[in-house]
Order: structure tokens, then sequence, then C-alpha cells
């Protein structure tokens, strides 16, 4: 019968990277997104901003879809930790078949 037991330097390795993996999460957070300025929410004003006004307002979009076939564009930073609080914000704009605000949403778990 074959062996099928690694050899000892690529067992140690693979037992080095599983106790990384293993305890990476135990040792901080994760973030998903990017961070976006929402002191600049109240500026957007449904049925007169642009899409150009809010992409020199936010930026690049983190996320863009689709919501009853007009486009969508999300800002978001969504940060994780095993201790502590979590922390997100969240910013999805409707637009209309123009490139006009039709709604938007904020949320945020900031204080």
């Amino acid at each position: 019968m074959k062996n099928f037991l690694l050899k000892p330097s690529l067992r140690a390795s693979a037992l080095l990277l599983l106790s990384v993996l293993a305890t990476a999460p135990l040792t901080g957070c994760f973030t998903v997104g990017q961070e976006f300025s929402p002191t600049r929410v109240p500026e957007i004003k449904v049925g007169q901003t642009r899409k150009q006004d809010i992409s020199e307002m936010f930026g690049t979009p983190w996320r863009t879809g689709m919501e009853d076939g007009k486009p969508t564009w999300t800002y978001g930073i969504y940060k994780y930790a095993l201790f502590g609080g979590n922390d997100s914000q969240d910013l999805l704009i409707r637009f209309d078949a123009q490139g006009i605000v039709r709604s938007y949403t904020f949320s945020s778990t900031r204080k």
C-alpha cells in the first residue's frame, strides 16, 4: 500500500499555511467596498442631480447594477470585526433613463 502522507517539509508548509488561514480572521477585521464622503449625501436632489454630478461628489461607484431596467450605483464601505462592532455605510442611487437621480437610500452604522 502506498504512503499518502506528505513529506516532512511539505507537511510543515501545509500546517503553517493552514494555521495562518485559520487564525487570520481571529486577529482583526476585514473590509469590503470603498470609502466615500457621506457629508455630501444631502446635496443629492431627486429629479435634478445627474450621474456626472454624482461621480464628481463620490467618485467611481463601488458597484453598479440595474433595478426595474434602470441603472443603480452603490457606494459602500463595510468593515467587519470579530471583536468590537461592525461599521458600515451604504449609499444606493437609482437613476432614470436620462441619468437623473430618481431616488436614493443612505444607511450607516456610524455614530
